[in-house]
């Protein structure tokens, strides 16, 4: 595995893959993976299409590499532009592309 990538190149990758799913939606693990505490995760989104809601497996932060999304847990709704790091709250939560929008997640699984 290499030591670097471009997140911003892999995050365009994963837009383009995206346009072309049937779900509107493209993810590549960069990092880690099942296997490991830490995963980290690229994914492109499409506008309005989402990551329904699903429960947090870990501590986990999205940051938002281009595009603009919404993170919902219940009732509260974070807004993410690029740039920003939010903290996935514990529970159920839901990831909406409010543009086309790619983020990187990065999850450390509960032991």
């Amino acid at each position: 595995m290499s030591q670097k990538i471009s997140l911003v190149a892999q995050a365009r990758h994963e837009l383009k893959l995206a346009a072309d799913a049937p779900s509107g939606r493209s993810a590549k693990t960069v990092y880690g993976g099942h296997e490991h505490a830490l995963r980290q995760t690229v994914i492109g989104l499409l506008a309005g299409r989402d990551l329904e809601e699903h429960n947090n497996p870990g501590e986990a932060t999205v940051h938002v590499i281009s595009g603009h999304i919404r993170l919902r847990a219940g009732d509260v709704v974070w807004e993410g532009l690029p740039g920003d790091l939010l903290m996935v709250p514990p529970g159920r939560h839901a990831v909406e592309a409010v543009d086309d929008s790619a983020f990187l997640l990065t999850v450390v699984k509960q032991l």
